[in-house]
Formats: structure tokens, sequence, C-alpha cells
């Protein structure tokens, strides 16, 4: 079936191979590219259809986002559209994380803006809550996976106003390789990475992109009534005010009850305990997470998304003290055996790295690793990596900060090589170290999306370098050194190449 979306239309349904309404007489392949299938939702700013790109070989299918401003005088809407041209792209830049669907063309037609944007096949979290409630693991890892998400859009000043089980998606199939659109600029979208099972966060209409814009000030109220901070339906809306809405969603998904219904208006507070199954129960720990997402108060609440990534990560912690010297760690080291989880991981390459000469730093070309084992000893890990990045460079005899590619990796001498990685793992108990990412890189049949999952990475490089890295005891194993210094079209090849050329420096 092909859909008519002129509002005025009639009968909006018509045959497959119709190009024009047969009630209307208005075009039903937009751009001579995009034939509607059938409407899909309806917003405050316009409607969502389906749709599928006639101009590619596969007819693939997409997303459709139709925004109508019927109130706006000429003016105005010229003001609104050149707001809009100028904003949509950073929705473009938003679209390269894999939990993010893809902004493939933006058009206007007829006095309307038009997104087209990835089509996710998979349930919503509403759909999956159909078919029984979520249990506290399930929560646990909802939120390790949409955390990182709202960290990534609210540093790039994108609040998304409505999060709730319906804008959140479990793929059930790989990405479309779409075909990046000519007039977008950036990066070929094709080489986009994601994976079957991970959630996707969808619903990035105009309205989050016009954020701080004519249209969109403070007083103007989006979102979903029973999901919204208290702040945000008074027209105000923080990074704190997804939060909120991403609690209420946990304990919807625990209850299957209406957030209103489990909220006392008498006593200003939630009671979404009382309403969890018979028999079930949250741990404290989880139920202070999510008490402290649903604070009325901005103030009480989790700040950044950020704050709650470490309270999640504190679950699973291990408490370390922090070292004076060199000399004092060395004791420790001797006392402290690795830990057996991690020992088991780290298969046969640790031991030859342990056993190596304590004593002797060694380089084949005169590089010093006095000042990266002091900075390793107190674990002062931030400035470790950097560090590290600077004496791979001297070992190449590269400028400082240079990138390194896939050739560089391949010609480091394996004394230094096998030198930084022995002061990683060492000073680490085990934990950190090229060594140990090999194992877990070959552990996940070299799959890099796993692989990032594993030692807590992001699958997709942001603006700064060390964004998105953890420089904590806590950071999951394998998470340092970051890839800060890795380059190239296809950065990600260095978790290959590096495993080679330690296979290589073993031998």
């Amino acid at each position: 079936m092909s859909y008519c979306i002129n509002p005025q239309c009639p009968k909006p349904e018509n045959p497959d191979t119709a190009s024009y309404c047969q009630s209307c007489h208005s075009p039903l392949i937009l751009q001579g590219r995009y034939r509607i299938l059938k409407k899909v939702g309806q917003g405050g700013f316009g409607k969502t259809f389906l749709a599928v790109d006639e101009q590619h070989p596969l007819k693939l299918p997409c997303i459709l986002k139709q925004i109508s401003f019927p109130t706006l005088d000429p003016e105005s809407y010229q003001t609104t559209a050149r707001l809009f041209r100028r904003e949509v792209m950073r929705l473009s830049q938003l679209g390269q994380h894999p939990q993010i669907p893809l902004l493939l063309a933006h058009f206007q037609y007829n006095q309307n803006l038009y997104l087209v944007q990835e089509y996710i096949q998979g349930l919503t979290l509403k759909q999956e809550l159909q078919q029984g409630l979520f249990n506290e693991e399930q929560i646990w890892q909802l939120l390790r996976e949409l955390l990182p998400v709202l960290q990534f859009i609210h540093q790039h000043q994108i609040i998304h106003r409505d999060i709730k089980p319906e804008n959140i998606i479990r793929r059930t199939s790989p990405p479309i390789n779409y075909q990046k659109p000519p007039h977008l600029p950036g990066e070929n979208k094709l080489e986009k990475l994601g994976k079957v099972g991970e959630i996707v966060l969808i619903d990035f209409g105009v309205a989050k992109l016009l954020t701080g814009t004519a249209l969109i000030r403070t007083g103007t109220i989006i979102g979903s009534p029973e999901y919204m901070a208290p702040e945000q339906t008074r027209g105000k809306v923080l990074p704190a005010s997804d939060l909120f809405s991403l609690g209420v969603t946990c304990i919807h998904l625990l209850t299957d009850v209406a957030p209103w219904d489990m909220f006392d208006v008498i006593n200003d507070c939630w009671r979404w305990r009382d309403f969890l199954p018979s028999g079930g129960s949250v741990s404290q720990r989880l139920g202070n997470i999510l008490d402290k997402l649903l604070q009325n108060s901005v103030s009480q609440r989790y700040q950044t998304a950020e704050q709650v990534l470490e309270a999640l990560e504190s679950r699973s912690s291990i408490v370390s003290q922090p070292v004076k010297n060199v000399e004092s760690l060395a004791l420790v080291n001797q006392k402290l055996p690795l830990l057996p989880s991690v020992q088991s991981l780290m298969g046969r390459f640790i031991p030859q790295i342990m056993t190596l000469d304590e004593n002797q730093l060694i380089s084949a070309v005169g590089v010093d690793y006095g000042k990266l084992q002091y900075l390793l000893a107190v674990q002062k890990w931030q400035e470790a990596d950097m560090e590290t990045w600077a004496v791979l460079c001297d070992a190449l005899g590269k400028r400082r900060k240079s990138y390194f590619f896939r050739d560089d990796i391949d010609n480091l001498p394996c004394e230094d090589l096998l030198t930084i990685d022995r002061l990683w793992v060492k000073y680490s108990q085990g934990k950190f170290g090229f060594s140990v990412q090999k194992q877990i890189y070959e552990s996940v049949d070299e799959d890099y999306g796993e692989f990032c999952s594993q030692v807590g990475w992001l699958t997709y490089n942001m603006h700064f370098r060390h964004q998105g890295f953890k420089f904590r005891n806590w950071a999951p194993v394998g998470h340092l050194p970051s890839r800060i210094w890795s380059g190239g079209k296809k950065w990600w090849s260095h978790a290959e190449t590096m495993a080679k050329k330690l296979d290589k420096c073993l031998l």
C-alpha cells in the first residue's frame, strides 16, 4: 500500500503501484525517492511514517518524519526552515552512535520539513513488557546500555525529553547498509558499527534539535507527562530531566503499573516498591540508584549520566588504596596474587610478561620509561595513559601525540612494546595492559563491538580524546591503556593489529 501524506486527503490509502494519490492527486513518492507505506505515529510537531527508498536497489525501509508549522507566517517559516537546516546537522552527528538511528536525509516540501532516518527492526521495551515483567538483572543491563547513550547526547547539548519504553528498541537484526545521500557532510555511514540485541534510543525529532531556538524556549512542554520530571512539566529541561524519565521507565518495567499510580501525591514521593509482583524484590543498591533518579528536586537527583554510571560500576568495584612510591608498590605486588578471575582470563601470555626482569626497563632505541613506571605505580591512570602514547611515539621516532596506523604498530620494537605492557600489567595487578586486551579480543572471536562491550569502551570515537574512558581502579578488566593513539579511517583495526604484533613479540 502507498499512503498519502496530505493532511486534507479524504482517503490516503492507495495501491502499491500508484505514483499519485487517487483521491487528492498529491505525489506519493517524495523527492522522487521515498514512498510512504503507512503512518506509525503522531506528535505535537507532526507525524511519523514508515517509508521505502525506491532508489535503493533493495528498496530499503526507512522512517520519515513530517514536521508541520501551520500557524507560522511566511517570514517566520523561513526563519524556522533556516534554523532547521542548521540544527539538523547535529542529528547527523548523533546518528554516528550505533545506538541512535542514522539521519539519512532532510528536505522541505509544501511548507513542511522532513527527516529521513534509519529504520530499526526490533521490539520496543513496551512490547517486551507485554511478554513479562523485567527482573533486576535486566534493569541493571538496561542502565549499563542506555546511560552511555544519554551521556553522548548530553555532551552534544541535546536533551531527548521523551525517554520512555516506547522510545527504546532492542535491535533484532543487523544495521542496514543505507547509502549515504550525497548532500550530507561527514564520513561514510556504511562504517557505522552496531549489533543484534543492543538497545537503540529513538524519536530524535525536531523538538530535540531546536532547543534554545526561537521555537523551543523555556516554557515549551514536550514529552510524555507520566514520564516527565517536575521541572520539565514547567517547561525547563536539563540532562537530569532525562535521567528522571529513565528512572520512571525502570520502575514501570519492574511493575507494569502506570507511573502516576505509583506516586503518592499526599506524601509527595514514589511508592514503586509497593507495586512489585508478589514475592518480588529489588536489591538495596539498585533501589537506592532508582530512588535517586526519581528525586523530585533536581539538586537531590543525579546530575549527569556519568554519575549514574559510576554508581553502577561501584556495584562490582575493587577498592584499592593508592601507594606512595614505586618501592612500596613492589612490596604490595609480592603480597597480593592476581585475582583468580583475572588470572584465568589472561591465559598463557600474562605469566610471560610478569616474569620479565622487573629491574630493567628495556628499550631497543633508548626510551626512558621511568616516568611511565612512576605514574603507574602511584595509580595516576590518566597521566599514565598519556605518557604511554608519548613513549610509543618515542619508540617509533615519531613526534609526540602523532596518531598510529597499522604499519606503525607493526614497526614497534618488541622490546619497547613488551616493557610498556609489562609495566601496565604489573602495576594494575594484571587488570590492564595490551596483552590483557589481546586475550579479551581473542576470547570474543575478534568481534570488535563485543570487545568494546567487554572492556567498557564506546564503539565510536568521541570529539575529545579521553571522553568515554574511565581512569579508575574499578574500570573493567582491559579498559586501559585507551586507544587515543589509534588513527586512520579504520581505527578500530588497532585491536587486531596489536594482537598480531604481541604474538610476534612473544614467540
